[in-house]
């Protein structure tokens, strides 16, 4: 039988939490089947081929003093709060099933009444009289010799936010890569009023041993476990430094267009690894000077 970890983290710094799913999948005995649980506080994260810029609304972030991150797998951008669960489950790759995740989050929701079905694209989905809606995503990622799928749980995430930050400026841009796609989503409250992090964390690790029918040894992770585990720290300076967030972007350009009180000017970018390689400034200003400028 597997022997069983789960690591629950006291944090809800996002660079902690996305460092810690590297370091276990990465550096943790492969044997090990684990399920780590965490929240983030407001966060915007990207997936590993999305560009910040066309997906985010990077200034309207900062003022209001949201993070963001970019995870190193793909799908589109979503928004964390305190509202939305996260889940990452992994094993070794031969005994790796992309459903057997997927049971375990499900049998954790029907301990609770909720009757929570798959999608074929990566989706949970609750049904409502007006149709089905998502209340998870997933994403997954392998190697040689170990798997992990992650995703997420809305249980009373506040949903009227997500178009805020991930709306970007209106200015014409176009990019390479992946674009989000969105969906019509619910929180889980919706279905099960009071729904809370702390009793999906019971269930989710009930149902995960009673999945493996073993016992899980459980760990709780802080801020403070960067100065004992240095390859989890290694992992969170690399998500939280500025060649990941923003330097690994394709290139793209970008045009902004403003009717100034000196005319109309128009600014054309060429971005190559998140640097200006090039600008085109053009207007109908009668100070050309300034434009050379």
């Amino acid at each position: 039988m597997p022997k069983l970890k789960v690591f629950l983290s006291d944090s809800f710094n996002p660079y902690l939490n996305l460092a810690t799913e590297e370091w276990i999948f990465h550096h943790l005995d492969p044997s090990t089947q684990i399920l780590f649980l965490w929240r983030n506080e407001e966060t915007v994260v990207i997936g590993r081929n999305q560009n910040p810029w066309s997906e985010c609304n990077l200034s309207k972030m900062k003022s209001d003093r949201i993070h963001f991150s970019r995870r190193t797998t793909g799908g589109g951008a979503v928004f964390h709060d305190l509202g939305k669960t996260n889940v990452f489950g992994r094993s070794t790759k031969k005994s790796y099933k992309r459903e057997n995740n997927i049971q375990i989050i499900l049998r954790a929701l029907k301990k609770m009444g909720i009757q929570g079905e798959a999608s074929g694209r990566n989706d949970l989905l609750i049904s409502f009289p007006d149709g089905p809606r998502k209340f998870s995503g997933s994403a997954y990622r392998e190697k040689q010799d170990r798997a992990f799928h992650h995703g997420t749980l809305l249980l009373h995430a506040n949903l009227a936010r997500l178009g805020e930050y991930l709306t970007p400026n209106p200015k014409k841009m176009q990019a390479k890569g992946k674009e989000s796609a969105r969906a019509r989503v619910a929180n889980l409250d919706e279905v099960f009023s009071g729904i809370r992090h702390d009793k999906i964390v019971e269930l989710m690790i009930q149902s995960f041993e009673q999945f493996y029918s073993e016992v899980a040894e459980v760990e709780q992770l802080t801020l403070a476990s960067l100065q004992e585990i240095p390859e989890l720290k290694k992992q969170y300076d690399e998500l939280n430094s500025w060649e990941w967030l923003y330097g690994k972007t394709l290139e793209f350009t970008h045009q902004m267009s403003e009717y100034l009180s000196l005319g109309f000017f128009d600014f054309k970018f060429q971005v190559s690894d998140a640097i200006i390689s090039d600008l085109q400034v053009f207007s109908d200003s009668l100070y050309p000077r300034l434009i050379e400028d």
